[in-house]
């Protein structure tokens, strides 16, 4: 267990620069900047309030929670050579009391920010700071400041800034990785050798993958609680949706080494194959990825989140419907396969979804027609249940 204290909230970009009001609906789906590159996920209570469109950007939740972020281009003025002096200059401005570290995060410095200060009206606030540089331009570096806090006495907004805060990818490449917050209080460590569940091959992750990877679904699925009333179905709808998208995002590249063992080692055995690539059918790769997944052991937590972490699954061969088709569903991303997942409250299921031609049933998904992959009953590709084929009652969700 990593003992390091993840720092608390703040109250700062308003105090910092002007911002323009544009009141504006989010509608809970990621966010990139177009200036910047950068990317974030909010849980979808957060709306956005004010900003510029370019450089700064306010949104509140319906809960109190506030998240703020700035961007600071090279040579800008007021000037930050580094996220520690911006961090420095703000833990001055704001009189905060809570502590400042720094950390890398993929080879960039930041610096997670602990908040606890008070308003010249005598509030409380608490809340994260993360101060990061983002992709080198041909002036140099530009850094990026997001703030999540709220009133301090509200503990239960804690989950929701630092899932907010975690949602940040300060580039293209980091979409896939495991978010800022949680490679700082969980860093991955050295590869150690793994087996796949049932499996005689080596294959490898980092020491605090399953560590790392459960905490965050854990933290989510608190989140997630904050809008599991599905008669609110537009809002709760998006939340389940965004709980897997980060979930994907977590797991990717924690998973990337297993993946691969996987395909060469069913690419061995198939019969099908490119000689010369060594590479096997997409539908082959599927179908025995799938009987994979299908041969794990049925588990569920229903006092918990409900959900075993990816790489406790590939591993020890256990999981639900959802975790076992998110599972599937990576390791044919990973193959370059485009894949998916659908869920479903009335039927209390998941299943997998894939883009590639065969017969069965499919799920028409952002102008695709998907082809269905069942993970817990020892079926082929497109085999559903007719007693759950209404595709009104199932929500597909995309990672891209």
């Amino acid at each position: 267990m990593n003992t390091k204290k993840i720092p608390a909230p703040v109250f700062v970009l308003a105090q910092l620069a002007a911002i323009l009001f544009v009141p504006f609906s989010l509608n809970a789906e990621p966010i990139v900047s177009p200036s910047w590159d950068f990317r974030i996920d909010l849980p979808g209570e957060y709306e956005y309030v004010a900003g510029d469109g370019k450089d700064k950007f306010t949104f509140h939740s319906s809960g109190g929670a506030i998240f703020e972020i700035a961007v600071y281009p090279p040579g800008n003025r007021p000037a930050y050579p580094t996220p520690q002096v911006l961090a420095a200059d703000i833990q001055k401005r704001l009189r905060n009391n809570g502590e400042i570290s720094d950390f890398e995060y993929r080879n960039r410095k930041a610096v997670l920010l602990e908040l606890d200060f008070s308003t010249g009206q005598g509030s409380r606030l608490s809340g994260w700071g993360l101060c990061l540089e983002l992709e080198t331009r041909e002036k140099g570096t530009p850094l990026l400041l997001a703030l999540a806090y709220g009133d301090a006495g509200k503990a239960e907004l804690q989950a929701l800034h630092l899932s907010a805060l975690d949602s940040l990818a300060p580039s293209v490449g980091d979409r896939r990785t495991p978010g800022p917050v949680t490679e700082y209080a969980y860093p991955r460590g050295n590869r150690i050798r793994v087996s796949p569940a049932g499996l005689n091959l080596e294959a490898y992750v980092r020491e605090q993958d399953r560590e790392g990877a459960q905490a965050l679904v854990e933290r989510e699925f608190e989140v997630l609680k904050r809008s599991a009333d599905p008669q609110d179905s537009p809002r709760w709808k998006s939340a389940w949706a965004r709980f897997y998208r980060i979930i994907y995002r977590d797991s990717f590249s924690r998973l990337s080494e297993i993946a691969f063992a996987l395909e060469r080692h069913w690419a061995a055995a198939a019969p099908d194959r490119d000689i010369v690539s060594n590479e096997q059918a997409p539908g082959d790769l599927a179908g025995k990825a799938l009987k994979w997944v299908q041969n794990f052991t049925y588990e569920r937590d229903l006092t918990g989140s409900d959900f075993v972490n990816l790489v406790s699954a590939a591993i020890d061969g256990r999981g639900d419907c959802d975790s076992r088709s998110m599972l599937w569903a990576i390791i044919m991303e990973q193959a370059n396969v485009p894949a998916a997942i659908m869920v479903s409250a009335d039927y209390s299921h998941a299943m997998g979804l894939i883009d590639i031609p065969g017969p069965g049933a499919r799920f028409e998904l952002d102008g695709t027609r998907w082809l269905v992959a069942e993970t817990t009953a020892a079926v082929n590709l497109g085999r559903i249940e007719q007693k759950m084929s209404d595709p009104t009652y199932w929500l597909g969700i995309i990672f891209q």
